[in-house]
């Protein structure tokens, strides 16, 4: 939502970098960032409550930052060099859904969550906004960015693994357990994250659902679709 709008000034701060990639395909800086970022979250699933666990925490960070950042090439690499292609575009936004799932999932089942269960709900849910995006783009031709973007989500999930790193180097716990139903989850940065993660998810559904609807109404009303019964009339 709110990072989305840095797009233009991100590719503006991009071109020496990219001048330098000239190159490189864009297929190939997406299928880099899917290991990278799969490493990224394995790293915080097997991280420990302890001094080694932080540093698995640290490590993992930044390979999610580096997967986030190859992300971010991409799409302004294909546009410079005139390589914009409909399978460029489709792998980009397939493995953005499988990072997006890994990272909540290895948060979820890590030790400082340890609520597997908990984390399936907040990928579903997270998929559920995006698949809202992508498919109003299908119906109506235009994305529907609302909500609570992928950008959003991710540097939260970011600081969140970095600031539970330094809570175990400073010696910081748990602030208690959550009430009801999550009497068994510490409340600490990463599980806050899923949390949000999964309510965030839930209202970028509502919203994009809310919002394609009132745009697809309009075109139903514009450009109605041919149907069947008139087609026969006609004949």
């Amino acid at each position: 939502m709110a990072l989305e709008k840095l797009r233009d000034t991100w590719e503006g701060v991009l071109n020496p970098i990219l001048a330098s990639l000239s190159g490189v395909k864009p297929s190939t800086v997406t299928w880099v960032a899917l290991p990278i970022g799969i490493l990224g979250g394995l790293a915080v699933l097997t991280a420990e409550d302890s001094t080694h666990g932080a540093n698995m925490l640290f490590g993992g960070g930044l390979l999610i930052v580096m997967a986030m950042i190859l992300d971010g090439l991409d799409g302004p690499l294909a546009r410079k060099y005139g390589n914009v292609t409909r399978w460029g575009d489709y792998l980009d936004h397939t493995f953005d859904r499988l990072l997006d799932a890994v990272w909540i999932l290895c948060i979820a089942g890590s030790v400082f969550v340890g609520d597997f269960v908990l984390g399936l709900t907040a990928a579903w849910l997270t998929l559920l906004g995006s698949y809202m995006g992508t498919q109003a783009q299908a119906v109506a031709g235009s994305r529907n960015y609302r909500g609570f973007s992928r950008a959003d989500r991710t540097i939260l999930s970011i600081v969140a693994i970095f600031l539970t790193g330094i809570f175990i180097y400073s010696g910081v716990e748990d602030f208690g357990m959550f009430p009801g139903v999550l009497d068994h989850i510490p409340i600490n940065p990463l599980s806050i994250i899923v949390l949000i993660s999964a309510f965030g998810g839930l209202w970028t559904f509502l919203v994009r659902f809310m919002q394609a609807k009132s745009e697809i109404t309009r075109i139903d009303k514009e450009d109605p679709l041919p149907q069947p019964n008139q087609a026969s009339e006609d004949e």
